[in-house]
């Protein structure tokens, strides 16, 4: 199991430009260094991460047949 360091985690900060440490809240999360509202991603990682989820549901999968334990 991966652990996960919440001080280094970033989320992307329209005001800022940049990935950005932040501050959450319950309902949403604020950029520690301007305040604003702050989104997991850029709109250009957004795009390139739905194509990447595209291109994986349109390619096959090759997955091997399992065998039966007996």
């Amino acid at each position: 199991m991966d652990s996960i360091d919440y001080y280094k985690e970033t989320k992307w900060c329209e005001q800022c430009q940049g990935y950005v440490r932040f501050l959450m809240s319950v309902e949403t999360s604020f950029c520690v260094q301007c305040g604003s509202k702050v989104r997991l991603f850029s709109k250009k990682d957004m795009e390139a991460f739905h194509l990447q989820i595209a291109e994986n549901k349109s390619s096959p999968k090759k997955r091997g047949r399992r065998s039966r334990a007996s």
